[in-house]
């Protein structure tokens, strides 16, 4: 085979003549697109090859075409907003480099339109496998990776068609409930605020938090449990919209996230209720170590992010498949 003058630069163009085929072929190969244009797998290594004795600076996913993984593995977040989505992101990237393996991270606002677009473009970068977090329709991500030939993991939030490892709501739920019911001093049915009914996490937290008050022989009415939503402003409106029909109620609140939580406080704050008396009873299904600075009287529930994330690597290690469910343990922050 020829080889183009040293004191030249190689060119697309000198590609296409040494390999045979065209111009555009070799541009496809290059930057990765060259399946989209149903080139065959051999040509493409062919003409990787040919651009890396050429010293042409090749795109890293054409020379990926040569190994059978990229070593890259992508990661979908719906949220940096609080210190769960945060450590789950940071203990992600620093568990993917410790295995040789490069991560790439994208939020998507529980949006299932970005949710998807994130899929198709990550899958276009060749990662090796996905794992989605806290996705609004895991399903949809699982099917579009299957399509691609690519593992899926749900985290957070589970799915039907891919393995999930999640947070054990309902223990969780359940055991800072009865721990707020022994700390309240009106012996009356707590409020449920944040989260939506449509989601599993939410719907598990809401079947501990009713379950505890069975066993207290208490019912809960419908008016308590104010499904807002996670925004800080939807849970202070919720709060606001309840107070106003029930001025003298003294029930504790269980808050179904620090960011909710940010709206319960506000609103509580500016009401005069925060430190008002009786003291209510009040609990939040996260933990951020900086809710001790409004006293240290709020009951936490910490997420294991670490145990979640061995588990995730573990299962990408041996292999990704099936569907099975695994619940972390949580731990109840007194």
């Amino acid at each position: 085979m020829s080889e183009i003058g040293k004191n030249k630069k190689t060119t697309i163009y000198d590609l296409a003549a040494l390999s045979g085929v065209s111009a555009s072929a070799v541009s496809a190969i290059l930057n990765g697109s060259w399946k989209k244009r149903r080139i065959s797998a051999s040509l493409a290594e062919k003409v990787t090859r040919i651009a890396e004795e050429q010293g042409y600076a090749v795109n890293r996913q054409a020379s990926l075409l040569r190994s059978a993984r990229s070593k890259t593995i992508g990661m979908i977040v719906p949220k940096y907003d609080n210190r769960y989505f945060g450590s789950i992101v940071e203990k992600f990237e620093e568990m993917a480099r410790e295995r040789g393996l490069f991560p790439v991270i994208t939020c998507t606002r529980r949006d299932p339109a970005l949710e998807a677009e994130a899929a198709k473009t990550m899958l276009s970068w060749q990662v090796d496998c996905m794992i989605v977090t806290g996705a609004t329709d895991p399903d949809r991500i699982a099917e579009i990776c299957a399509n691609a030939g690519v593992p899926a993991l749900n985290l957070d939030l589970p799915g039907s068609r891919a393995p999930s490892v999640i947070s054990a709501n309902f223990d969780g739920a359940r055991a800072l409930t009865r721990r707020l019911l022994q700390h309240s001093p009106a012996n009356a049915p707590l409020l449920f605020i944040g989260g939506r009914g449509g989601d599993h996490n939410t719907r598990e937290r809401l079947r501990g938090f009713l379950a505890a008050h069975q066993e207290a022989g208490l019912t809960v009415p419908e008016t308590h449990i104010l499904l807002c939503g996670y925004r800080a402003e939807k849970a202070e409106a919720a709060l606001a919209n309840y107070f106003h029909g029930h001025r003298d109620a003294q029930s504790g609140f269980f808050v179904n996230s620090t960011i909710s939580l940010e709206g319960v406080v506000r609103f509580l704050s500016g009401q005069g209720m925060l430190r008002g008396e009786p003291r209510r009873a009040m609990g939040c299904f996260d933990w951020d170590p900086f809710v001790a600075m409004l006293g240290d009287d709020i009951m936490m529930v910490k997420q294991d992010v670490g145990a979640m994330m061995t588990e995730v690597f573990r299962q990408v290690e041996s292999g990704i498949s099936g569907t099975a469910l695994t619940e972390i343990p949580v731990e109840l922050m007194v």
